[in-house]
Formats: structure tokens, C-alpha cells, sequence
């Protein structure tokens, strides 16, 4: 049976896209990520992410990684309709049907599990699909495997921005104080970048203003 396991990257920063990665593989051949040492990304160093990464990629009977640009965070969360968790439910949908897993195994971004499996569904081509989601699921080879595609993609979409802006813009995480320096200094400055709906952002820009809550729990 073909197995899928997706897991989130940067959810938490006020800079830079969001990565969801799914990593599509043999059931049985699970045991061969335990055996080269993949783990939650969260565990490993930046070099041993990178040096998986390539290894994971051959392996794997196939993997899907989609970025989500700040502006489309930004647009979910001022939408009536939606929010963080059901935006990434719904890529989440997107990459299981390119996929095509007969099982599935997801990190659960929702409190509310059973929730946020009927909302994916909606979304989903096969409707029967074996869906598994837990919280901290990075447990599981295959979701460690899609975490560490997913860290390493969203590093470098963070890089890609520092190269371009030629600026240091710290981590991306609202609690860092470079990055709390760069935003106070350019947020008007780079638009595209900032995730505008972050109470970071809002403190900066419309101190008087009610925010939203920060994303802080896990910095993936």
C-alpha cells in the first residue's frame, strides 16, 4: 500500500510563506527512513535536514511540496469562510489528490481533530480515503520524512527573500529581535513579504488597532 505522510513548515513567522509537503511511499518500505536517521525536522541541525533532503527524495515513491505566500495567508484569515487551519486542510486536500495514497497519515494543525478531518473530505477526490491525523504525528517516518522536504523548501524560500533584500531579516519569527528590528524599519517597505494579518505586523503598523492572535506554540 502506498502511504502518505504531511506535515507544515514556518507556520508561526510574521515573514515569508507557509510549506506544506506530502511524501508518498511503500508501506513497507517505511522502515528505510527509520534507518537513515529521519526524524521530526525539528530535531535535526539545518545540515542534516540537507543532507536527508536528497536521500528522502530517492527513496520515496513520490513527494508534493506547496508554498503559500503570505497574501494568501493573509486573505484566509480575513475571509468569513476561512482561517489558517482550513486553508492548510484544504492544500492538504490538493496534495492527497495528486498523490493518490491509499493511506494517509497528517500532523493535525486543529484542537479539534474530528473537525478538521470532515473539513478536509469535502475537499478530497476519494472520499474513503484512509485518513490518519494527529497532533505531534512527525513521529511516523513518512511525516518526519514530508517535515524534513518541507523545513529545508521553506528555508530556502526564506533565503531567497535575504538574498533579495539584501537586509537581515533574522529568522522570520516575530520573537526575534532582529526580526522585530527589520519589520519596524521596513514594513512599508517590502509589502509582499510581511504576513499582514500578524499581530506583529498590526503593532507596527496600527498600534491602536486589535490584532489577531500570534501563531508562536511550534517554530517548524
Amino acid at each position: 500500500m502506498l502511504i502518505c505522510g504531511i506535515d507544515e513548515a514556518r507556520r508561526g513567522p510574521v515573514i515569508g510563506p507557509m510549506v506544506l509537503c506530502g511524501v508518498l511511499i511503500e508501506e513497507k518500505d517505511t522502515q528505510k527512513l527509520k534507518q537513515m536517521g529521519v526524524k521530526d525536522s525539528k530535531l535535526l541541525t539545518p545540515k542534516k535536514r540537507e543532507f536527508l533532503e536528497p536521500r528522502i527524495k530517492k527513496v520515496v515513491h513520490s513527494y508534493k511540496a506547496i508554498i503559500i505566500p503570505p497574501q494568501e495567508i493573509d486573505e484566509a484569515l480575513e475571509s468569513p469562510e476561512l482561517n489558517l487551519n482550513k486553508l492548510e486542510a484544504i492544500k492538504t486536500a490538493m496534495i492527497l489528490n495528486c498523490l493518490k495514497p491509499g493511506k494517509a497519515i497528517i500532523d493535525c494543525p486543529s484542537t479539534n481533530i474530528k473537525a478538521y478531518l470532515n473539513y478536509l473530505r469535502i475537499y478530497l477526490k476519494d472520499k474513503k480515503l484512509n485518513l490518519k491525523a494527529e497532533h505531534n504525528a512527525e513521529r511516523y517516518p513518512v511525516v518526519a520524512a514530508a517535515s524534513i522536504i518541507a523545513k529545508t523548501t521553506a528555508d530556502r524560500e526564506l533565503k531567497k527573500i535575504q538574498s533579495r533584500i539584501k537586509e537581515n531579516i533574522g529568522s522570520g519569527y516575530p520573537s526575534d529581535p532582529i526580526t522585530q528590528e527589520f519589520l519596524k524599519n521596513n514594513h512599508k517597505k517590502y509589502l509582499e513579504i510581511f504576513r499582514k494579518t500578524w499581530a506583529s505586523y498590526k503593532r507596527v503598523t496600527s498600534p491602536k488597532q486589535s490584532t489577531l492572535p500570534e501563531f508562536k506554540t511550534i517554530q517548524k
